[in-house]
Parts: C-alpha cells; sequence; structure tokens
C-alpha cells in the first residue's frame, strides 16, 4: 500500500439517503455514517435500501470503527443491518448513540455490538490515524463534524451542516474548533451538498419557532402537527407552543414516541410536567386544548398521519376544524407521497398548513452562503462533494472552484469511485463495484438489481408463462405449449397474438431440436428471447417471460 489516502462513498453520492463514506491509509479504515434511504415507486416492494459493505467484509480486519456525525435515518438507519456482518465499534454523540441504541434493541442486537459515546473535545487514537470531532449545528442535537487525521493531512467530513447563528436551543458552530483544524493542514474537505442550488443562507430554525406560535394562537380546534421524529428542535418549538397557548400535547408513532423519550432523558427536550398526555385520552379534552404530535411528514403509508388521512388510524380520526400542520418539505423521490396525503387530508375536511410560504419548515443543510463559509474555514488542498443529487454536488463543484480551489483538485464522485489523495498528488483510482442492497419482507437482500428489474417489468408489462409438458425419457414435446398471461393482455381480445406466441415457441423448439440442442434449459432461455423480440417489436412491451417444463 502507498502513502496516499483513498476516499470513497458507499452510499450518499447522487442520491439523498444511505450515506455511508470511507477514509483508508494503508492498513487502517474508519467508516462515516452508516444510513439507509426509504425505497420509492422505483423500488416496488421494498422497505430501505442499504449501502453495498462487499468491500468492508473483504477488509473487515481493517476496519476501525463507524463514526456517526448526527442522529437521523439516513445516517445510523442502516447499523442494525450492518452490524451483524461487520462488527465493529460504533462512535457517537450522546443523542445519536442513544437512537442507534433503540434501533439496535429492537432487533435484539444490543449484546453484542460497541457503542461508545464521543463529544466534539474527544480523540480516538488507532496506530497511524486519529479521529477527532467539532460541533456543528443541524436539526438535531448532537451533531459533529468529523477530522480523519492522516500522516498526508487531515480529511474533514462536514456531516450535515448549516451555519445557525441563533439556535433555538444549545450551543452553536463551534468556529474555535474550526479554525483549530484549518491550522494544521486539511488535505481533503468532504462536505454537504444538499442546499448547493439555493443562493444565501439557510433561515434559522429559531423563525420556525415564532410562525408555530402564530399558527397555535390563531387554530380554533384540535391541531394535527407532523414533522421528522428526529427533528427535536421543531419538538420542542411545538412543546413550547402548546405550553404558551395551553394545550395538551399527545404524541402518535412510534418513531415520534421514542424521539421524545430519548431526546428528554438526555436533556434535549424540556417538557412541562403533565403536558403529555396518552392518545386514548383525547376525548378528555376540548378540541381547542389538544395538540397530536404525529409521523408521516413525508407520505409514509403505515404513517400515524396517513393512516390518520384514510380514516384507518384504530384511535384518531378528523373532525371539522382541525387543522393539520406539516413542517417539513418533501425528500427527493416522496413528494407524490405528500401530495396525496395533503389531498386526502383536505378531503377529510381540515384546514392544512403546508409549504415555504408558511415559515414553518427551515433546512437542517446549509445553502451556498453557508458552503462558501465552510470553504474559507477549512482551507482544503482537495475538495470532494458529498449528501446530494448529482446535480448539487456539481453546483457545489463549481461554488469551490469559485472560491479558488483548482479544478483539478476537485472531484465530483459517484458511489464506488475512489480517489488517492497525498500532499502533492490527487489521481482517480479504481472503482469499487456495488449492488443494489435492500431490505424487503424477508430481510436483507444483496445483488437486488435482477430482482428489481424483474419486478419493474411486471409492474410495467405484466407477466406471460409458457406451459411445456415433455417426455420424462426424450426430448418430445408431449403437451403445450400453453401461453398463460397476467397483466399482459386481455386474451379474448388477442387471440391471434396468444396464437402467434404458440407458433413462435414451436418453431423455437424445432430449431433447438435441428441443432441437437437437448438442454431444457437452453430450451427456456431461446424461447424467452424469441418472445421478447416478438413482442417489443409488435407490442413495444417486455412482459416478463416465464418458460416452465413438466415432464410426462
Amino acid at each position: 500500500m502507498n502513502d496516499s489516502v483513498t476516499i470513497f462513498s458507499l452510499g450518499g453520492l447522487g442520491e439523498i439517503g444511505k450515506n455511508m463514506y470511507v477514509v483508508r491509509y494503508d492498513d487502517e479504515i474508519v467508516v462515516i455514517d452508516c444510513g439507509r434511504k426509504f425505497a420509492d415507486e422505483e423500488h416496488p416492494g421494498v422497505e430501505s435500501i442499504l449501502p453495498d459493505i462487499r468491500y468492508l467484509l473483504e477488509n473487515k480486519e481493517l476496519v476501525k470503527g463507524i463514526f456517526i456525525t448526527h442522529g437521523h435515518e439516513d445516517h445510523i438507519g442502516a447499523l442494525p443491518y450492518v452490524l451483524p456482518r461487520l462488527n465493529v465499534p460504533v462512535f457517537g454523540a450522546p443523542l445519536s448513540i442513544g437512537l442507534a441504541r433503540s434501533a439496535l434493541q429492537e432487533h435484539g442486537l444490543l449484546r453484542n455490538v460497541k457503542l461508545k459515546e464521543v463529544h466534539d473535545h474527544s480523540t480516538i487514537r488507532f496506530n497511524k490515524i486519529s479521529i477527532s470531532f467539532f460541533r456543528t449545528n443541524h436539526s438535531i442535537p448532537d451533531s459533529l463534524g468529523v477530522v480523519v487525521h492522516t500522516p498526508e493531512g487531515a480529511v474533514v467530513h462536514t456531516g450535515d451542516f448549516k451555519f445557525d447563528m441563533t439556535p433555538p436551543s444549545g450551543p452553536g458552530v463551534d468556529f474555535g474548533a474550526i479554525a483549530q483544524v484549518s491550522k494544521g493542514k486539511v488535505l481533503a474537505l468532504l462536505s454537504d451538498s444538499t442546499n448547493s442550488e439555493r443562493v444565501g443562507a439557510t433561515p434559522s430554525d429559531s423563525t420556525v419557532g415564532e410562525s408555530i406560535h402564530r399558527l397555535f394562537q390563531k387554530a380554533k380546534g384540535r391541531i394535527f402537527f407532523s414533522t421528522f421524529a428526529s427533528n427535536v428542535y421543531r419538538l420542542q418549538q411545538v412543546v413550547d407552543a402548546a405550553h404558551i397557548t395551553d394545550r395538551k400535547v399527545a404524541v402518535l408513532g412510534f418513531s415520534m414516541d421514542k424521539a421524545f423519550r430519548i431526546s428528554e432523558e438526555l436533556g434535549h427536550l424540556t417538557i412541562p410536567k403533565g403536558m403529555l398526555i396518552d392518545a386514548k385520552d383525547l376525548r378528555k379534552y376540548r378540541p381547542e386544548q389538544l395538540v397530536i404530535l404525529c409521523t408521516g411528514s413525508q407520505g409514509e403509508p403505515r404513517a400515524a398521519l396517513a393512516r390518520i388521512s384514510t380514516a384507518s388510524h384504530p384511535s384518531v380520526e378528523l373532525l371539522p376544524g382541525d387543522t393539520v400542520i406539516l413542517s417539513s418539505a418533501p425528500i427527493p423521490g416522496n413528494t407524490r407521497k405528500v401530495y396525496r396525503t395533503i389531498d386526502r387530508l383536505f378531503r377529510a375536511g381540515a384546514e392544512v398548513v403546508y409549504g415555504p410560504e408558511v415559515d414553518i419548515h427551515t433546512s437542517g443543510h446549509g445553502s451556498q452562503t453557508d458552503q462558501q463559509l465552510m470553504l474559507q474555514l477549512i482551507q482544503p488542498r482537495y475538495f470532494i462533494p458529498i449528501h446530494g443529487e448529482h446535480r448539487m454536488q456539481v453546483a457545489h463543484a463549481q461554488l469551490a472552484e469559485d472560491m479558488g480551489i483548482p479544478p483539478r483538485n476537485i472531484f465530483v464522485l459517484e458511489n464506488g469511485e475512489t480517489v488517492q489523495l497525498t500532499r502533492k498528488r490527487g489521481r482517480r483510482g479504481e472503482k469499487i463495484p456495488l449492488d443494489l442492497t435492500v431490505v424487503d419482507g424477508s430481510g436483507v437482500e444483496n445483488n437486488f438489481g435482477i430482482v428489481l428489474k424483474d419486478r419493474r417489468r411486471l409492474a410495467e408489462s405484466g407477466l406471460v408463462l409458457v406451459l411445456l409438458t415433455v417426455d420424462r425419457k426424450k426430448p418430445i414435446l408431449r403437451g403445450g405449449p400453453e401461453i398463460i398471461t397476467r397483466g399482459f393482455v386481455y386474451v379474448r381480445e388477442s387471440e391471434k397474438l396468444i396464437d402467434d406466441m404458440r407458433t413462435i415457441v414451436l418453431e423455437t423448439l424445432d430449431s433447438c431440436l435441428e441443432r441437437n440442442i437437448t438442454s431444457q434449459n437452453r430450451w427456456k432461455a431461446e424461447i424467452s428471447q424469441r418472445l421478447d423480440r416478438y413482442l417489443s417489436r409488435k407490442l413495444q412491451r417486455q412482459p416478463l417471460i416465464l418458460p416452465i417444463v413438466t415432464h410426462a
């Protein structure tokens, strides 16, 4: 191994979610974040998408630990699926570790994992590299930037950040610590690109608190408030507004309840005594006395708000005069689900408050001014825009170039692409092969790309079954071919098409026998290929074709 620092991502580039970044120097590897991404309509039947960790498993004896920047699902959500296969220590701030511990407990994994709390002044030392941290602002407390110190210089990972000069609670960004990092030789900066297309600075979360107070004072009936469960600052603002307007707070949704409990235990949430009530006691209070905090701001079909919108929640239903406040912006890929939920809420007669014009949400990610300030503070030799869709990375790269970083020192990467950096030279290295890894009903599925392709074909074009009965001893057709379709064509109106497909199957079998091909797997493959070409040309559709051979 040479003296270069190798940097790459196993998730988080060209996408929003499943963040996992790897820094390697010689025989030591550190991993930053371990997130998942919720599946969208492009992934039918999939619950969530995980980083492909085959590289880490192949080099597991070199992996020193996983370092968590903060406690959002797209940064810790893959831990229950990764740690059973890669049992290394996990380092994070108290709230991040608290949320991770709860998730691992749900999966029955706490006994075998090593969770280690760190703070912004902690240093973790290994043989050749060490790790330090600095405090940042995000929409969740205990957010950290991570610094990997190597003999070639420091690699700085910002985590998700913005520069909030008036945070609603807790300390702000530690400018002194960031300045201290920049006094050394910063080899590379990996920086959050989410809002790189937005000019100016991201507004403070304090402005949202003022809007929430106004909305609570205006509302006449019950208030349903939906936001990210881990947006602890927003949860505190809801509690504060409820206290001022003399309302009780009920919490709906497992993740919301968990965030409340852990945040209160760690001192990040202050809740007046007697304010929290159980959802089963809602009928004991008048509508104007209630705030109902619920999950589902991203349109998740099983979340509390979606179930309320479809009148399928077991204990809560919408009433005339209710106000629903959505304090979040749709994650890319979730927009349609969010607006379907909003439509259903309107149909149910609720007053729905949403969108940027009412100042009920501000991003936890820095915009261009924040990103420029981070670049100016860190002064890196090399720059790698991370955490964002490709256009966001490109915009961030242009911003870095405008700030004076030479284009040759800026690397816009895709997942699996590596860069090898030294003080004198930076270059692209070999690409690490990655495949789709998902969680579906049966657990973790690796190499899922082929299965997903088949699912998409089924969803878009349907299924064609070709049933053949073959002699047990000789390659002779005893029955069929019988053509059965599902979700493809209406059979009664497509008799000629079905007959043509039977003819193609028979011609294919005759051709195989003329060429002395007796392998039934070859028969299936050629039948599939020829039918696929025919249907694609005839109907511009490509159903999933499954030849099935039985024996008689």
